[in-house]
């Protein structure tokens, strides 16, 4: 078998068989496929597509490319979450310790940034000292110590998976459904999840833009879900603006901090509810999702959320000082606040240019393993439909680069669409499967 002759199938729009998608992985992973192959074969996916068929076997084929857990002897039940990637979506930072504050352990494996979108990784490492690199002795460990660990792409969890999530970033492949199903779903087979909540993105700042595909990304990773015998339950979520307020990783960590704390802004906190509620319903806590948003909501305000964070950084090695202390974070050079040029009702704040000026500020990743600049970001202070005076403050910039500042400022500015008339507020969701 020659890995050229599967491009050249797939290229042609044939459907690969079982035993081809098993030797791609398994010699992509050993390093005997290269990455412009595996690259040809991406892109040949994102043109041409999978079946369900096909994308099973995939994500069966990544997830069994290395160890996979089995953690029904250290935890009752195991639950995850997964977002297919958003514009200031720091969502796993509140609701991972919120859910494990009502008792349901959470044990998850994060990703870094992905295109214009940013990693809970990258997030959680502007915390000194924390540490995403745990071996899977100490991931049990911590998960059966105090029911919440978050960690990177182990090397022996779906392997295959960490090498193609980082080539798809650099190469223009992210937004296939095939490719995004299997690594999300693999990555939660691998990690010994038994029930998985996954937050499916759709809009101008998503990899989905279009409600329609969104769906088919949600009903693909739910069938292949209720294939291997896991309870998954996909929500459709909006992304046409950014979510809460920062976007950047410090600002977007002390954003969560805030949310933890009792404060944050009230999208964020609405969402980071609804999607702990479905969690805690999936794990058996509550009778349905309403009754777990009302268990996370009594987690999150009486600080048994935050304590819960507080416990997972110190067994990470991070300062905790830092979730104490906010302020203590890492400041970028220039903070220039930006106000608003006119008065009016705001009918965009478009997401995408929201995420792609952070990229350009340093905030994420251009080329693979690229380093990023944690402290810089935008804090975004309105929505759709919010009046806004003339001189109110519309945005922040946090930048070290003084052009990288001004081209920002720009960019943020055109993000801003005014009407004269009022705009209905976007709706925070289009429904669930599952």
């Amino acid at each position: 078998m020659r890995m050229v002759d599967i491009i050249i199938k797939k290229r042609d729009q044939l459907e690969l068989s079982q035993a081809e998608i098993k030797f791609f992985i398994e010699g992509y992973t050993k390093g005997e496929i290269p990455d412009y192959q595996a690259s040809a074969l991406a892109m040949a996916i994102l043109l041409n597509g999978m079946t369900s068929r096909e994308t099973k076997d995939m994500t069966l084929a990544m997830a069994h490319s290395g160890e996979v857990l089995d953690l029904s002897n250290v935890v009752p039940i195991t639950v995850d979450k997964h977002s297919t990637g958003g514009v200031g979506d720091k969502t796993s930072l509140v609701v991972a310790p919120t859910v494990a504050a009502c008792g349901l352990p959470v044990g998850k494996m994060s990703g870094r940034g992905l295109g214009f979108s940013g990693g809970t990784l990258d997030k959680l490492e502007s915390i000194p000292g924390f540490r995403s690199d745990l071996s899977i002795e100490q991931f049990i460990n911590q998960l059966k110590a105090i029911g919440i660990v978050l960690i990177g792409q182990s090397v022996d969890l779906a392997p295959a998976d960490g090498k193609l999530y980082s080539l798809r970033d650099v190469t223009g492949t992210v937004q296939s459904i095939p490719l995004i199903a299997s690594s999300i779903m693999s990555k939660k087979i691998a990690s010994g999840a038994r029930a998985i909540l996954l937050d499916v993105k759709v809009g101008i700042g998503a990899f989905m833009t279009d409600l329609s595909e969104a769906r088919k990304l949600a009903e693909l990773m739910v069938e292949i879900g209720g294939m291997v015998g896991r309870k998954t339950v996909a929500i459709l979520s909006d992304m046409n603006q950014p979510l809460g307020k920062a976007v950047g990783n410090s600002l977007e960590m002390v954003e969560a901090i805030e949310t933890l704390h009792g404060a944050g802004p009230a999208d964020f906190k609405e969402h980071c509810l609804l999607v702990a509620g479905y969690m805690l319903a999936l794990g058996g806590l509550a009778k349905n999702e309403d009754l777990g948003k009302s268990l996370a909501e009594e987690a999150l305000m009486g600080g048994k959320s935050l304590i819960k964070f507080r416990e997972m950084v110190q067994a990470q090695g991070g300062d905790i000082r830092y979730v104490d202390q906010p302020s203590l974070f890492t400041k970028a050079r220039w903070i220039e606040q930006v106000k608003a040029p006119q008065s009016g009702y705001l009918a965009e704040v478009n997401a995408r240019d929201a995420g792609e000026t952070t990229v350009l500020l340093g905030g994420g990743r251009e080329h693979k393993g690229d380093p990023i600049d944690h402290a810089v970001g935008l804090v975004i202070e309105h929505k759709v439909g919010d009046w806004v005076k003339e001189g109110d403050v519309l945005f922040t910039v946090h930048a070290n680069d003084q052009v990288k500042r001004d081209k920002a400022v720009s960019k943020i500015l055109n993000a801003h669409r005014w009407c004269d008339e009022p705009v209905d507020p976007l709706p925070l969701y289009y429904g669930k499967i599952g």
